[in-house]
């Protein structure tokens, strides 16, 4: 979709990613870095200041202590942290339970290690006023005797949905009597609107103690490029998971560690995120109401759904592809996260917007909409 939007010329609110710089601040700290000789292999765990925000960060917000040492690895990107988990625990034919709609690294990444992947939908919404749940039985009855890993991906992309207390009440009464390990995908962790704190899967100890925390600085500091994550993890298993991260990329840029070290001694620099989005969410949202699309608020991310069904019939990929080649506004079908994306379970005629965007470009995009 983003090289239909450029070859159409169109207003990309697709793909997840800020068309606005980070903070002129962290830049200089990356030149910095570069000046003062941080420009050869950094220690394969990462940056030493760095793991130590990172876990005072997480005993802070989450009140789980992780070892800076031992249960901290800063990685090439959520993305990569993802598939070093994968590979570092499941093995051929075990199951991993996935909810769909998906992010799209999850199946290929289970494939690969030789697993199975099981889907669960979530509950779609219906009229545009209603956000998607999670099916907790389902959840329950899809484990088996071979269930190895459940990938849980809160604040949710797509939907934008997050947890709450009920829903890790839920999540710990179905593995408690398991083995089953947790895969929390939290790259949005400091993206939440409405005043409500994120419940990370680490905020309770009996969920910590079998789950790969994962979360992304791409993310909290517009910095999508640079693709530099981290995962917080038991000891026991942040080793499996280095041994993956050692021969698949050793370790990861050594100026933007030493820069992030840094920068996130600062709270303020991610606990001021939320409200910088909830601004930018509440104008694409606000702005949609005074079109024919039927937006719904989103509890988490950068990322807004809305029903196009007062405007067309069609199926998501359809549509999104006639918005961006006659209408020049680009959006991503949510069918896009399903396996079976032509598939009629696939197509609740949502589409997902983006609105980590200059207040212009959100501008120009809304323009247009209002006249469908």
């Amino acid at each position: 979709m983003t090289k239909m939007a450029a070859d159409f010329k169109a207003t990309n609110l697709g793909q997840g990613f800020p068309d606005f710089d980070p903070d002129p601040k962290l830049i200089d700290l990356v030149t910095q870095a570069m000046k003062t000789g941080h420009n050869q292999y950094p220690y394969m765990p990462g940056d030493q200041q760095l793991r130590s925000n990172i876990a005072k960060k997480v005993a802070t917000l989450y009140g789980h202590q992780y070892d800076e040492n031992t249960e901290v690895t800063v990685t090439s990107g959520a993305t990569e942290a993802l598939m070093a988990a994968i590979l570092a625990v499941v093995n051929s034919g075990d199951e991993v339970i996935v909810l769909e709609p998906s992010y799209d690294s999850y199946v290929p990444a289970i494939r690969l290690a030789g697993g199975v992947p099981v889907f669960v939908p979530l509950v779609a919404p219906k009229g545009g006023q209603s956000s998607y749940s999670v099916d907790w039985d389902r959840v329950g009855e899809a484990i088996t005797s071979k269930t190895r890993l459940i990938i849980l991906n809160f604040p949710h992309n797509p939907t934008g949905i997050t947890l709450a207390d009920c829903d890790l009440d839920a999540l710990e009464t179905i593995i408690a009597d398991t083995n089953v390990l947790l895969l929390a995908d939290e790259v949005y962790e400091h993206i939440v609107f409405d005043g409500k704190p994120f419940l990370s899967l680490s905020t309770r100890p009996a969920l910590a103690a079998r789950t790969f925390h994962i979360s992304s600085f791409g993310k909290t500091y517009h910095t999508t490029g640079w693709k530099i994550g981290y995962c917080c993890a038991p000891a026991s298993l942040t080793a499996e998971l280095r041994k993956v991260h050692q021969f698949m990329v050793f370790t990861v840029s050594s100026p933007m560690q030493v820069a992030l070290g840094i920068y996130t001694a600062d709270p303020s620099t991610y606990l001021n995120l939320p409200a910088f989005y909830q601004e930018k969410h509440d104008f694409l949202y606000e702005g949609l109401k005074n079109t024919r699309f039927k937006p719904i608020r989103s509890q988490g991310t950068f990322f807004l759904l809305a029903d196009y069904s007062e405007i067309s019939q069609d199926k998501e990929l359809a549509f999104a592809k006639w918005l961006t080649q006659e209408k020049k506004v680009t959006v991503i079908p949510v069918s896009a996260f399903y396996r079976n994306p032509d598939d009629i379970e696939s197509n609740h005629k949502l589409v997902r917007f983006c609105f980590a965007k200059k207040q212009q470009t959100l501008e120009q995009a809304l323009s247009v909409l209002k006249h469908l």
